[in-house]
């Protein structure tokens, strides 16, 4: 009997379980659909639209990721396509750019509270707007919060220090535009600290050199000012950003383990310490636009790992040591625009290939460069030291008379004392009533020639680049059958697959060199996979034949990208389908999409991507005419540097054009938008003389696409006739950079807007 009663007890426990686990998975579900309702129905939730199953078993795609544990959700990950890059951004709604006037930032996060095993929340570009609430510490859960390109404004809340299992804070892109709380360093477990793209005003808070976890801190392209503190207390800081800021103070002290440290475009003077010598595991140092003098520190050149070193445009000055060394790793060099006197150090020499070395502007010996005359350079230090001691007097004479108004100042302040304590306890009650209380894996850190910013501080919680096997490709692929072949390019030919979780993507197939190394391809596959740029197609994974181990027989890479369905831009541009023609201002919006993916690996990569095989043809659309870039980067997968180097071109002849080329390149993408698909028969030459005709109206009309003329205003034409033959212009140093290019474009695009408004309105009065 006894057993009889036990047997009933666990047949009712399990029933318990179950009901208990059905209502659980309803309840979340029910968060969900709340969440969705929240950020207006995106169509990356469109999934939830007719599933019935448990949210813990939906698959993951390539815009959202549910992850669970025990049943309970412990990971939310959504990114949209509404990026943060309005300029003059108000705190109000945008059409299309922001959720709607009615969404309700403190709905969503209320809402978000109540999944209280949340570990990790990723909420990226999907155009929430408002002011952070305060009760964002209520997910005491979290260990990643990531709410970068959103329209978040105001203040950080402080109470966010209080969500003490934090270990990264990814705000960027954002328009917060208060001081940093000094309250951060309660997060004792935080390693990244990211706030970068943001309007942050006030000093850096020197709390945050509390937090001895902190690994990455980026903070550039604020408006932070003051001084940095000591950062020798972080003994586990890798990263420091601070670019584009206006600190006014000397260099900080860093620490011994420190790896990339980016302080350029403020107002930091004073010498390079020599300190830096100490800095062993340094590979990337940049200092330019700052306003630095003395002469720099020769440690500095030969730190065992330092491979970009960035001096660019200040005031250094005096004559580099001739017998100076340079670190067997050190690859680039910039010492331009300074007040540097004497002989060029050999191993700086710009003759050898090992490194690409910059010293233009300077008052240097070199023959075959222009450089200023040495009386131009003690002209400028003998100002210097004038101003200096202009300023010493100024200040002497300032302290002076600061005291004498200090000595009579004492009298009427004692007598005032009474009056000043009044005041300052009303100070407090206002101030009381105003101010209310309201992913890299280490190897690739240390290995990888080309570190991305985002790689190192916005893909912490990540995972790596997916391993296919090949199997998988072939099943998805149907064993690589024609019908899903779609097309071959220099860099491989193209397959279309479909994964066993229904998910559809592009597979390309590459053939290596024998003497390839697969171990440096697995680190820049894994480099290139945790590059997300909203108009850059995503590398999901590889596959490498022959094995996943270092194979110096395996002859076949298989590179898995997301699959972007609306064809190509070159055949949205082609007459033979007219249904799917541009009109002008869709092909500006295109054209503006791919020069931020561009300029986006030209700046975003340290020291940069370039060569990225600009064609209309490698320009995709998705269902939204959104355009993405593919087959970016190719130069660096597949080592077309060694290549040269084994023709005797060497990498400074390829570092020397790889940016122009770049430029020209998108120069005849402009080309092509303008007058239509460039004929092969016909070729670049003979456009670039054809380009003469847009001078006149009568030559426009005969060369330009007439669904161009039709829907295109002239001053905007005009905009982009002047920057294509700027792209195109043979001479490399006349060509415009990249950020000049996408002003112009984002200016153009501005121009049509205001004409086509105009035509509405007159054809509706």
């Amino acid at each position: 009997m006894g057993y009889f009663y036990l047997l009933v007890l666990v047949l009712f426990s399990r029933s318990c379980f179950f009901q208990t686990t059905k209502g659980l998975q309803a309840y979340q579900t029910q968060l969900f659909l709340q969440i969705r309702k929240h950020l207006e129905y995106p169509s990356q939730l469109q999934v939830l639209d007719n599933y019935s199953g448990s949210l813990c078993d939906l698959a993951a795609t390539a815009h959202m990721m549910i992850s669970c544990q025990d049943n309970f959700v412990t990971e939310l990950k959504i990114r949209g396509d509404k990026l943060a890059n309005v300029s003059g951004f108000n705190g109000y709604a945008i059409h299309n750019k922001t959720l709607s006037e009615t969404f309700s930032i403190n709905s969503l996060v209320t809402t978000l509270t109540r999944l209280t095993s949340l570990r990790v929340l990723s909420l990226v570009s999907l155009g929430i707007w408002g002011p952070l609430p305060d009760k964002i510490h209520r997910l005491y859960s979290l260990e990643l919060l990531d709410l970068s390109s959103n329209f978040m404004f105001g203040s950080i809340p402080p109470q966010i220090s209080r969500m003490v299992k934090l270990q990264t804070l990814t705000l960027d892109g954002n328009y917060f535009n208060d001081t940093i709380p000094d309250t951060l360093d309660s997060l004792s477990n935080l390693s990244v600290l990211s706030l970068r793209g943001n309007h942050l005003k006030g000093q850096f808070p020197s709390s945050i050199c509390r937090i001895s976890s902190l690994t990455d801190i980026a903070l550039c392209h604020n408006k932070l000012s003051g001084e940095l503190p000591d950062f020798s207390s972080l003994t586990r800081l890798r990263v420091l950003d601070v670019r584009e800021n206006q600190f006014d103070s000397q260099l900080p002290v860093m620490p011994r383990g420190l790896v990339t440290a980016l302080l350029g475009k403020n107002l930091f003077s004073g010498e390079i310490p020599a300190q830096v010598g100490i800095l062993t595991h340094l590979q990337h140092l940049d200092l330019s636009f700052n306003h630095l003098s003395g002469t720099p520190p020769s440690a500095l050149f030969d730190l065992p790992n330092i491979s970009y070193l960035n001096l660019a445009s200040n005031m250094l000055s005096g004559s580099l040591p001739e017998q100076i060394t340079c670190g067997i790793k050190l690859g680039f060099v910039d010492i331009s625009s300074n007040k540097l006197v004497g002989k060029l150090p050999s191993c700086l020499d710009n003759t050898s290939d090992k490194r690409a070395v910059k010293f233009g502007g300077n008052c240097l010996s070199i023959e075959g460069h222009q450089q200023h005359q040495s009386s131009y350079c003690k002209e400028a230090n003998t100002r210097k030291t004038g101003r200096k001691i202009a300023l010493l007097i100024a200040i002497i004479v300032g302290s002076i008379l600061l005291l004498v108004i200090l000595a009579f100042g004492v009298l009427f302040l004692s007598r005032r004392c009474f009056e000043w304590k009044t005041l300052e306890t009303q100070i407090r009650k206002k101030a009381v009533q105003e101010n209310p209380t309201t992913g890299v894996s280490p190897d690739i850190l240390a290995n990888a020639r080309f570190i991305s910013e985002v790689m190192k501080l916005g893909t912490q919680g990540s995972p790596v680049s997916r391993l296919f096997s090949l199997e998988e490709l072939e099943e998805a692929t149907n064993n690589f059958d024609s019908s899903m072949f779609m097309g071959e390019s220099p860099a491989g030919k193209l397959y279309k697959g479909r994964l066993e979780n229904g998910t559809y993507v592009a597979i390309r197939s590459l053939n290596l060199l024998k003497r390839y190394s697969i171990q440096n391809l697995k680190v820049r596959l894994d480099f290139f996979s945790k590059l997300h740029h909203p108009h850059l197609v995503s590398l999901l994974g590889h596959c490498i034949d022959g094995g996943v181990q270092d194979d110096p027989f395996a002859n076949k890479v298989f590179l898995v990208y997301e699959y972007v369905p609306n064809g190509n831009y070159r055949m949205h541009l082609s007459e033979s389908c007219p249904e799917k023609v541009l009109k002008w201002s869709d092909r500006l919006a295109i054209l503006i999409d791919v020069a931020k993916a561009v300029h986006f690996l030209h700046t975003g990569v340290i020291p940069g991507v370039y060569n990225n095989r600009l064609k209309t043809n490698n320009i995709l659309l998705d269902e939204d005419r959104i355009a993405k870039l593919c087959d970016y980067g190719m130069s660096i997968i597949l080592e077309y540097n060694e290549k040269l180097e084994a023709k005797g071109g060497g990498l400074k002849s390829s570092q020397r054009q790889t940016l122009e080329d770049d430029v020209y390149n998108f120069g005849f993408i402009l080309l092509e938008s303008l007058v239509g698909p460039i004929v092969s028969g016909k070729g670049e030459t003979f456009l670039l003389n054809e380009m003469a005709s847009f001078g006149s109206q009568d030559g426009r009309k005969r060369i330009v696409d007439p669904a161009v003329l039709m829907t295109s205003s002239q001053e905007s034409l005009s905009i982009i006739v002047s920057v294509t033959r700027k792209c195109t212009c043979p001479e490399p140093s006349s060509r415009p950079s990249f950020e000049d290019v996408l002003w112009n474009l984002q200016y153009a695009a501005q121009v049509q807007a205001t004409a086509d408004a105009d035509q509405k309105s007159d054809s509706t009065s």
